[in-house]
């Protein structure tokens, strides 16, 4: 991780407690994903095929919901990131207050955005019902533009940065 000129900036602190939970918050965005495509196409949890195969799925690749994660890390940053930190005195250390606070704002994105058929589709498209490589990129790079779309974000690149925009 590169800290540039101060290592307690929040944005620093911020960005350690969401790679510290990376594994563990993979999970449950699979899990949430299970969820709501249950709500969306199988409300009445019939047994079929497709719905268990998706049920009984826990082994693919997770590099595709990696870059997914990394990207709504940088969208929380980006929205809740003012480099100030603020007192606390409840005796916790403001990694673990972070580590609370961005566990809770991913569940509830995930949430909001598992109401959209186009995310479910490619999230599973990339992760549960991953068959090739092509679709898989093929369904990331849709589920990156809807998320950005979403959140009403847009990323420009530039000299090797990712910088978002609200648009």
């Amino acid at each position: 991780m590169i800290e540039k000129l101060f290592p307690l900036d929040k944005n620093y602190i911020l960005r350690q407690a969401q790679s510290s939970l990376e594994e563990e918050l993979i999970d449950r965005m699979v899990f949430e994903l299970k969820r709501s495509y249950t709500f969306l196409y199988n409300p009445l949890r019939l047994m079929d095929h497709t719905y268990a195969m998706i049920l009984d799925t826990f082994e693919f690749p997770k590099d595709r919901v990696r870059m997914i994660y990394r990207q709504l890390c940088g969208i929380y940053r980006y929205k809740h990131g003012d480099n100030q930190l603020e007192f606390l005195f409840d005796g916790r250390t403001h990694y673990e207050k972070f580590q609370e606070d961005w566990s809770d704002a991913l569940i509830g994105y995930v949430q909001q955005l598992g109401q959209h058929e186009q995310y479910v589709k490619t999230m599973l498209r990339m992760t549960l019902l991953y068959d090739t490589e092509s679709r898989a990129e093929w369904a990331e790079n849709h589920c990156k533009a809807f998320i950005n779309q979403y959140f009403e974000l847009k990323v420009v690149k530039r000299h090797g940065e990712l910088r978002l925009k609200v648009s």
